[in-house]
């Protein structure tokens, strides 16, 4: 990974830690270096955080690097572009997939972390030791017709209800208009 990507992956994951569900952006960036790191002194400037992310400026002085790292929390080392073909450590290519799932789910939950059980459900799908076969057992489940609202009967009964009732609620705003406005008209 090149040390552009690296700071945009820190900027998306520092915005979803701050509540503000997208990436922080460079000029956001800059700012909140210098209101809460501003006891050291050090600051930087936005076009220069252009210049490394896009990768017309390849290194960062020392004094930049050490001021990310105390921000972003982070290893000094994180912040240079990784050899290529590097890896933190051997994987195959179906574990690396399954991480990349795995990481895709996490950042999922993070994007939906107000929505608590689809934030839990995420999670836990995340954690599972095989994702993938988890997800293609999802797939079948819902191309079976039927069959996802009778597990949900079965698995999640509270839940079955609630869903029911958003589903008729929301057929009637699909199919043209209030559903109050045509019962008070008789239809």
């Amino acid at each position: 990974m090149k040390l552009g990507e690296k700071l945009r992956y820190l900027r998306e994951v520092e915005g979803n830690l701050r509540g503000m569900d997208r990436a922080m952006t460079q000029q956001e960036l800059v700012k909140a270096i210098r209101s809460e790191l501003k006891a050291s002194g050090a600051s930087m400037s936005q076009s220069y955080l252009s210049q490394i992310e896009s990768g017309a400026r390849p290194h960062l002085t020392n004094t930049t690097r050490q001021l990310l790292a105390k921000f972003f929390k982070v290893h000094p080392g994180y912040l240079v572009d990784d050899p290529e073909g590097y890896h933190a450590e051997l994987l195959s290519d179906a574990r690396a997939l399954e991480d990349k799932l795995d990481l895709w789910l996490v950042s999922g939950a993070e994007r939906f972390r107000r929505d608590v059980q689809l934030r839990q459900a995420l999670l836990a799908l995340a954690r599972h030791k095989d994702t993938r076969k988890c997800l293609l057992l999802l797939e079948a489940v819902m191309e079976t017709p039927g069959l996802v609202d009778r597990l949900l009967e079965v698995l999640r009964p509270g839940d079955a209800a609630r869903g029911e009732g958003a589903r008729r609620r929301g057929s009637g705003e699909r199919s043209g208009g209030n559903g109050r406005a045509r019962r008070e008209n008789g239809q």
